[in-house]
């Protein structure tokens, strides 16, 4: 349904999206994921026509975006982040105004109240926009976007400002309409990307990081795997916690094991980390009934969305902060009691140095009278 084939966009020398290719089939649902300045609402703009590529180029059901813009702009039913709404009309004005604007051939009557019902804003067509919620106005703008039908939908942060009740519903209905139309989805809201889509793509420093489902994308930049279990041990003290320590950590794939706090009397939680190829699950549930040991919980703790996203588009920086805070040295502190020795020696260092830096700034200064 949308090809996207070597796309690059040059502002001067600035390179805001380089070399990027993907496609979306027909009913997928796509979240476009990126961070502010890494190519996407480029991407997004030069999607809908509004902006040309440098080179490229883009089908949206077969139509050529730049020599078809017609043809494969009719596909396309667009809501941007801010609503390319006319607060001075009513709401029904607006979207007969969108009906005739974008020549629509359906019947007019029944397709404007199928989209108003779809949209749950059947009750305001005859208020003002401008007195409208912003929840009411972002459903007006999504109402603009589906009249005519379009097979594509791009859809750019549809759920900011809203509140929760509203968001669960803005999310209902684009799974509703996934089922019959492409939709691409821009957000910031990565709970909402991992909860509505059927794939993502993040896209950093103008070019494709990543593409394929959550679960793909974490497999794909990490072989650790991490769970957390609860465990009690079989004496309820916390010379088992050391036990239970060491049986894990002596399995084969585990990696790391960090007893953690307390929750109840003789209950600990226990964070593993394995190598991701040896499923150790039944090593330990052995080890722990061989010794009495009773598992209270087990969870998994894969990568988050939130975790992808900052491995692929903070790594270099994470990994730099580290190495800067691995070169800082050490502060040594040394303790000493007032009347003592050594804090009468280090009054005297510390007074001689202080005369030294005001001579120094002294001859500076006169140096700079000079």
């Amino acid at each position: 349904m949308i090809e996207v084939k070597n796309l690059t966009k040059r502002y001067g020398e600035k390179l805001a999206v380089n070399d990027i290719s993907f496609t979306v089939e027909k009913g997928e649902i796509l979240g476009f994921l990126g961070p502010n300045g890494a190519g996407k609402s480029t991407t997004m703009n030069m999607l809908t026509g509004y902006i040309s590529s440098t080179s490229g180029q883009i089908l949206i059901n077969g139509k050529d975006i730049f020599t078809q813009p017609k043809e494969a702009k009719a596909n396309i039913g667009y809501l941007p982040e801010i609503p390319p709404l006319y607060m001075d009309m009513t709401v029904d004005a607006y979207l007969n105004f969108m009906f005739d604007l974008k020549k629509c051939k359906l019947p007019r009557r029944a397709h404007l109240q199928d989209v108003c019902d779809l949209c749950k804003i059947s009750d305001v067509r005859k208020r003002v926009i401008k007195n409208l919620s912003k929840g009411y106005k972002q459903r007006v703008g999504l109402a603009q976007a589906l009249i005519n039908n379009p097979p594509v939908l791009i859809l750019d942060e549809p759920t900011v400002g809203l509140d929760p009740n509203q968001i669960i519903e803005i999310r209902t209905l684009i799974k509703k309409l996934g089922k019959k139309h492409t939709v691409i989805l821009s957000s910031h809201i990565l709970p909402e990307i991992q909860a509505v889509c059927d794939r993502i793509i993040i896209i950093n420093k103008g070019t494709v990081a990543a593409d394929g489902t959550a679960d793909e994308i974490a497999k794909n930049i990490t072989n650790e795997h991490k769970m957390t279990m609860r465990i009690e041990g079989e004496t309820h003290t916390a010379s088992d916690k050391e036990k239970i320590t060491a049986a894990i950590r002596a399995i084969e794939g585990v990696k790391y094991v960090r007893a953690d706090m307390e929750r109840e009397k003789g209950i600990y939680d226990y964070d593993i980390e394995t190598d991701g190829k040896t499923d150790v699950r039944r090593e330990i549930n052995k080890i722990c009934g061989e010794n009495g040991w009773n598992i209270m919980m087990l969870q998994l703790s894969d990568l988050t969305l939130e975790d992808i996203f900052l491995k692929i588009t903070m790594g270099e920086q994470l990994e730099l902060q580290r190495k800067k805070e691995e070169k800082k040295p050490r502060v040594k502190i040394n303790l000493v009691t007032e009347g003592s020795e050594e804090a009468a020696a280090s009054d005297e260092e510390n007074t001689e140095e202080k005369e030294t830096d005001e001579n120094e700034e002294k001859s500076e200064n006169a140096g700079g009278d000079k």
